[in-house]
């Protein structure tokens, strides 16, 4: 699960791909290889908060969500134009990067080519694809809390034993003892590029 065809299935990625690349400014194939970096990123930061405090508030949100942003792809540019979305994209990140926010988007930034403001763009739009993949999850399975724990706690041993995984790529970008800053907020991060557009 690395593309968004993988996540989506093929036209909704396909569609998905196009209005970010579209949103960002940027090359679809480089916003390709950005979010096959990102994506796997996302979902083991899920599985990391699967297994510690955050594992209450992160089930509920999965639960409340119910795969909702997976049928309306049309909503993805309204994540960057503020609101509640767009706050609700912050609060997904937030809940799983924490401090390590800054962090997440420079890495991408620097291995993916594209400026660490669209970056930090595409990480909003991501965030709540990744959640509402998971909604759809639980919702067609019927998963409990401690059902749609262990999903993500599978996914995280996916991302982590495939091939293409780079291990260290992983823990630098999730190292709980990394200390964040106001600076490393990716919301800042991304209203700051899309107004000096």
């Amino acid at each position: 699960m690395f593309s968004l065809q993988d996540l989506l299935g093929q036209d909704q990625g396909d569609q998905a791909l196009g209005q970010i690349s579209q949103n960002i400014g940027a090359d679809q194939g480089l916003t390709s290889s950005a979010i096959q970096m990102a994506l796997p990123m996302l979902i083991n930061a899920m599985g990391n908060q699967a297994q510690g405090g955050n594992a209450g508030a992160l089930t509920e949100a999965i639960t409340q969500d119910d795969g909702g942003l997976l049928s309306n792809l049309g909503g993805l540019g309204s994540l960057l134009g503020g609101g509640q979305q767009s706050g609700a994209a912050s609060g997904i990140l937030g809940m799983l990067l924490g401090g390590n926010q800054g962090n997440a988007a420079n890495q991408i930034s620097q291995s993916s080519g594209l400026g660490v403001g669209q970056v930090a763009n595409l990480l909003m739009m991501l965030a709540p694809l990744v959640m509402g993949y998971f909604g759809k999850q639980q919702s067609a399975q019927g998963l409990n809390g401690g059902g749609i724990l262990d999903m993500l706690t599978g996914h995280q041993q996916q991302v982590q034993q495939a091939p293409q995984a780079d291990q260290g790529f992983l823990g630098n970008l999730l190292d709980s003892d990394h200390d964040g800053s106001s600076m490393d907020d990716i919301a800042s991060m991304a209203l700051k590029y899309m107004t000096n557009r």
